[in-house]
């Protein structure tokens, strides 16, 4: 069988990307508070561009072929995952401007400096077991389809030993982490309704690989947990 990967990003993109995310991450934390001088919003973008950064190069270097992956949606793409993406991704972007809202200029919630420290380690195990899933599996696209021209198979190396969907977990883990480091209780909301959407779209991507990928079945019959080891 041909293996066909998808075209490389391109210089533009790529230039893109790095120029117009953390520009973006700037505007959704410090617009809501309507200063820069909040240093709550600093040490958070600051941290973000680390941490993330780190991930970039330690990507770059055992999977590189992952940024072709995931630079767009391949065609193909499940119709009900684009659906289930456009109401998953805005409720995961609002988190941020609803909490630096709250907590930069209305002050509404009262949130112990113990669970800001438990947010950042969230977004760290986070960030750190989304990137372990990703050096392992080059199959880690942003859409949800079979991906019959690039030869996918299981992948059961890393985190996919331990549960089904590592990804999902480490964007759970993320969900939670953002509203807990930027001190916000009200942001919990939009990161509940995207946690529901992702847990519904895990539920469906698993259906689909167990029909449609060979050796999906019997993998799933040997790692029993889609997400929680011991709960779901």
């Amino acid at each position: 069988m041909t293996v066909t990967e998808p075209p490389p990003m391109t210089r533009a993109l790529a230039i893109s990307y790095a120029i117009g995310l953390p520009l973006a991450l700037l505007a959704i934390v410090f617009l809501p508070v309507g200063r820069l001088d909040w240093s709550p919003g600093w040490f958070f973008v600051t941290f973000l561009i680390v941490v993330y950064g780190i991930s970039a190069l330690v990507l770059w270097r055992v999977n590189p072929v992952i940024y072709r992956a995931r630079s767009r949606f391949q065609p193909g793409t499940e119709r009900w995952d684009r659906i289930l993406l456009a109401l998953m991704l805005p409720a995961m972007v609002a988190e941020i401007p609803v909490a630096t809202f709250d907590a930069g200029r209305m002050s509404w919630s009262d949130v112990p400096f113990s669970i800001v420290v438990l947010g950042y380690v969230l977004l760290v195990a986070g960030i750190a077991l989304g990137a372990w899933a990703q050096a392992v599996n080059r199959f880690f696209e942003p859409g949800v389809r079979i991906q019959r021209e690039r030869g996918q198979h299981v992948i059961t190396a890393g985190p996919y030993q331990f549960v089904r969907h590592p990804g999902y977990v480490s964007a759970i883990m993320i969900f939670v982490g953002v509203p807990f480091s930027l001190a916000s209780w009200w942001a919990l909301i939009p990161a509940a309704f995207a946690t529901a959407i992702l847990i519904l779209r895990t539920s469906w991507e698993d259906a689909l690989l167990r029909t449609e990928l060979d050796g999906y079945a019997d993998y799933a019959r040997r790692t029993r947990f889609r997400l929680m080891p011991g709960i779901w």
